[in-house]
C-alpha cells in the first residue's frame, strides 16, 4: 500500500495483443485479481467507457494516489512562469532550516530536484507503508532520519512532493490544495476532483475499496499521503485534466517542454509526468497512483488528443503484464502513423532549450 511509483516498462503478458482495451479490461478481474475495473478513453470522436466486475460506476469518486503529483507539479511550474519562484531556488530558500540531518541539506537541493525525484531524499512511506496519517512536517522528519541516496540520480520519493506542497504554501500563502483548486480544478471545471484533507469518507457516488487481502478500506485518512497522493477524483476528470495539460491549456509551451524533459532523471521521469515507450514506438505520458484500496493509471499522447484512464478498486494488479497490454491496445492499434514517434530516449524527442 505504499505510494511508490510502479515500473511500467512493457512486460510480457498472457493477454492477447490483438484485443481492444475494452476486451482486455475483464482480464484485470479474472487474471489481475481486482474485484472490479473500469476505463474511460477520451478521443476526438468522443469518450468510450467500459467496466468489469460489480459495484463500480463511470461517475464514481476514487482515490488517485500519486496522480496528485501531476497536479502539484503543474502549480509549481505556473508559479515559476509567473516569476514567484525559480526551479533553481533551493529548498532552504523557501523552507529555511527544515531539511537538515543524517547527511541531508536543503541548501544543496533545488526545487527542480524535488520535481524530478533526483534530490536523493528518503521516501517516508517506506517507513509508514502508506498507512499512518501524518502532517507534512512529520513526514519530512521521518525522511530526515535516513541518509540520502546519491543526489542527481532518479530515486522516486514521496517526500519530494510533500516538500513541494510546503513550498507552494510558503510562496502563495494558501495551501497546495487551495492553490490547485483555484488554478486547475475551477478553470477546468473538474467538479468531481477534491483534496479531502483529513476527511476519511469519499464523496457520492462511490463504490467500495479493498486492500489486497480483501479488507474493506473505503474509509481512509488521506493524511497517509498528503501532497504526494491525497487526491480524490473521477475517470472523466482525469481524462480532462491530462488532455488540457498536454494540450497546452495550463502551461505555456516553454514550461510544458520543461515538464516533459526527462534528462535530469535519466529518462525515467519529467516533472510530475513520466513516459512509457510502447512496442509500436508510440510514447505515452502520464502517471499512476496507488493508495490503499485503489490503483489508477492515466496515459496520453504527447499532444493530449487521446487519453486513457483505467482503475481498479484494490491496491495492485496480480498480472503485471496487463497494464502495458492495455496501453498498447489503445495507443498502438488505434494510433495513426503520424502520431507515432521513434523508439528512443523520450527526452531527445523534445527541444527543451
Amino acid at each position: 500500500m505504499s505510494l511508490a511509483l510502479l515500473a511500467l516498462a512493457p512486460t510480457a503478458s498472457s493477454a492477447p495483443a490483438a484485443l481492444s482495451p475494452e476486451a482486455l479490461l475483464p482480464l484485470l478481474v479474472t487474471q489481475g485479481g481486482a474485484p472490479a475495473a473500469a476505463l474511460l478513453t477520451l478521443e476526438e470522436t468522443g469518450p468510450r467507457y467500459a467496466h468489469a466486475g460489480p459495484g463500480i460506476g463511470r461517475a464514481d469518486h476514487f482515490r488517485a494516489g500519486s496522480v496528485t503529483k501531476t497536479f502539484l507539479a503543474t502549480v509549481v511550474l505556473q508559479l515559476a512562469d509567473e516569476g514567484r519562484l525559480s526551479l533553481y531556488d533551493t529548498v532552504e530558500d523557501h523552507l529555511p532550516g527544515l531539511v537538515r540531518g543524517a547527511g541531508n541539506d536543503g541548501r544543496a537541493l533545488t526545487l527542480r530536484s524535488l520535481l524530478t525525484h533526483t534530490s536523493g531524499l528518503y521516501d517516508f512511506t517506506a517507513d509508514t507503508r502508506g498507512t499512518v496519517p501524518l502532517t507534512a512536517l512529520q513526514a519530512v522528519r521521518i525522511a530526515l532520519t535516513h541518509p540520502p541516496a546519491a543526489r542527481g540520480r532518479f530515486s522516486y520519493s514521496n517526500t519530494n512532493y510533500i516538500l513541494l506542497g510546503l513550498v507552494v504554501e510558503q510562496v502563495t500563502g494558501r495551501s497546495y490544495a487551495a492553490e490547485t483548486e483555484r488554478r486547475i480544478l475551477a478553470p477546468l471545471r473538474l467538479t468531481g476532483t477534491s483534496f479531502p484533507g483529513s476527511r476519511a469518507s469519499l464523496p457520492s457516488p462511490h463504490g467500495r475499496a479493498y486492500a489486497a487481502d480483501g479488507t474493506d478500506v473505503t474509509r481512509l485518512d488521506p493524511r497517509v499521503a498528503g501532497a504526494a497522493g491525497e487526491l480524490v477524483t473521477t475517470l472523466a476528470d482525469l481524462d480532462r485534466f491530462y488532455a488540457a495539460l498536454l494540450g497546452g491549456e495550463l502551461l505555456p509551451p516553454r514550461r510544458l517542454r520543461e515538464m516533459l524533459d526527462t534528462r535530469a532523471a535519466q529518462g525515467s521521469y519529467g516533472m510530475g509526468l513520466f513516459p512509457v515507450t510502447l512496442p509500436c514506438g508510440t510514447t505515452v505520458w502520464g502517471h499512476d497512483g496507488r493508495i490503499a484500496g485503489s490503483y489508477v493509471r492515466t496515459a496520453a499522447t504527447v499532444d493530449g488528443r487521446r487519453v486513457l484512464t483505467f482503475r481498479v478498486n484494490t491496491d495492485a494488479i496480480a498480472d503485471p503484464g496487463l497494464e502495458p497490454a492495455l496501453l498498447a491496445a489503445e495507443f498502438c492499434s488505434r494510433t495513426s502513423w503520424n502520431e507515432r514517434v521513434p523508439n528512443e530516449d523520450p527526452a531527445s524527442s523534445h527541444p527543451f532549450e
